[in-house]
């Protein structure tokens, strides 16, 4: 059976450290926290579970933060989680498995980072990030914000899931690290330039956003998940900035690059829609399930977009074309999904009423003639 260090940095997570820990600690041979300058009872909540807790000064710069506690690891393999995070029960028993299981050939273990679900407990974005990694290997942390581990060698995409519960976060501190970078003259790789144009876009400085994605896409060296997302992104900002034209170029700009993703598909779908060109419409949002939603590489995915949101739109192109069979069907598919949505149980109500007086319509006119 392998062994595990779990390496943390935290700071002023009172409210969420425990929670993460109490998910975690039975399966870890050793528990690592660096704090950066907590000013609450972090510290204390951690001491609970391990006599290990380290300090770094704050410089600005999580790779620099994460480096120092992957440095301190002294078992097989190190994984890492932020105070926000937790392993759902069936997680756990996924992760007692792996540790029993693991080929000590494997350099680095994948799991799926769900971060966010709706209201019926759909995930609505997740993405896989190298989660437990060889210490042998001495892996590195790069970059200030939105920090990555540089890995190379035999991974394994496990079936484990850690699942984000934010309480809260400060919103403006990663635009606040870009720009004192910025403003310094620090030159920003091709990675830090979309990020900075996220924080961008989160902050509603759309025009500014926009020049930055494009930054990023004219370096010509960013990751292709991150170039498929910039197009899209930059769509968002069009919209916000009400200017279809150019939302519809940047959503279409992204087939430069690969075949349509689900989330490309439903957005045209959408636009159609919204023109009530409704077999163009249909045409994206079935291309929305056939691609369905990738499950193996690191970029951030929207489940939505390949599961329950094209069956619903669906629903509504059919149902203005009369197709009310069509669209019953649909609506049905998205049912299983949000079987508690209200849309989706009017839609049936609404559904079934038009199936059977179309159908009695029918029989009307039969006997009629």
């Amino acid at each position: 059976m392998i062994k595990i260090s779990l390496c943390m940095i935290v700071k002023n997570e009172e409210e969420t450290l425990g929670r993460c820990l109490a998910s975690i600690a039975p399966f870890m041979d050793e528990i690592i926290i660096v704090d950066t300058g907590s000013t609450d009872r972090t510290i204390e909540v951690a001491s609970a579970y391990t006599d290990q807790i380290h300090h770094f000064t704050w410089i600005e710069d999580f790779a620099a933060a994460r480096n120092y506690a992957f440095s301190l690891a002294s078992q097989d393999y190190v994984m890492w989680l932020d105070a926000d995070d937790v392993l759902r029960e069936q997680d756990q028993a996924k992760l007692q498995l792996l540790k029993q299981t693991l080929d000590p050939a494997i350099d680095s273990v994948t799991m799926e980072y769900h971060l966010a679900v709706d209201e019926y407990g759909n995930i609505t974005a997740r993405n896989r990030r190298n989660r437990i990694v060889k210490r042998a290997n001495q892996y590195q942390w790069i970059g200030k914000v939105h920090e990555y581990l540089e890995v190379w060698g035999q991974v394994l995409n496990s079936d484990i899931a850690v699942t984000h519960v934010s309480i809260h976060h400060e919103s403006d501190r990663n635009l606040r690290i870009y720009e004192t970078a910025l403003a310094s003259g620090e030159a920003f790789s091709p990675r830090d330039l979309y990020y900075y144009a996220n924080e961008l876009r989160d902050h509603q400085k759309f025009d500014k956003a926009i020049m930055y994605y494009n930054k990023f896409l004219n370096t010509n060296q960013g990751w292709i998940e991150d170039v498929l997302s910039a197009c899209g992104k930059i769509a968002d900002c069009y919209h916000e900035l009400g200017d279809l034209d150019l939302e519809l170029e940047s959503v279409l700009r992204s087939l430069r690059y690969a075949s349509p993703r689900a989330e490309t598909c439903c957005r045209l779908g959408f636009h159609f829609l919204q023109k009530n060109d409704l077999h163009s419409s249909i045409h994206w949002y079935k291309s929305a399930l056939q691609v369905g939603s990738p499950t193996s590489n690191l970029g951030f995915a929207s489940p939505a977009c390949s599961t329950w949101l094209p069956h619903l739109q669906l629903c509504v192109c059919y149902d203005r074309l009369g197709r009310f069979k069509q669209a019953y069907e649909h609506n049905e598919h998205a049912y299983k999904y949000r079987p508690q949505d209200q849309r989706i149980i009017y839609n049936r109500k609404y559904l079934r009423g038009m199936i059977k007086a179309s159908k009695s319509k029918k029989e009307e006119h039969v006997h009629c003639e």
